[in-house]
């Protein structure tokens, strides 16, 4: 069961972060949810410890894990985009 709610809240969360990247055109759902996913990761391992407080990796679905998974998330994108592109956007 943790796994789909996983599955839904990291594509909610990819999703919103596409949008706020203004890549949403570009992305599929598969992609917004590895997104979220990666994401999550990303700022469980480097915000989380910094704040406090637990990640949507460990099963907390709060205010403030999905806060930091979305700037994960978007963090993420911003990479992604100057890799791809030469810039943030």
């Amino acid at each position: 069961m943790n796994l789909i709610i996983l599955l839904v809240v990291g594509g909610l969360i990819g999703w919103v972060a596409s949008m706020i990247m203004r890549t949403d055109g570009q992305q599929g759902i598969i992609l917004n949810v590895v997104v979220g996913i990666v994401g999550a990761l990303l700022a469980g391992f480097i915000i989380t410890p910094l704040i406090g407080g637990a990640s949507i990796m460990d099963g907390a679905i709060n205010i403030q894990s999905i806060l930091v998974s979305l700037l994960g998330a978007v963090v993420l994108l911003a990479i992604v985009n100057l890799l791809r592109r030469g810039t943030v956007r």
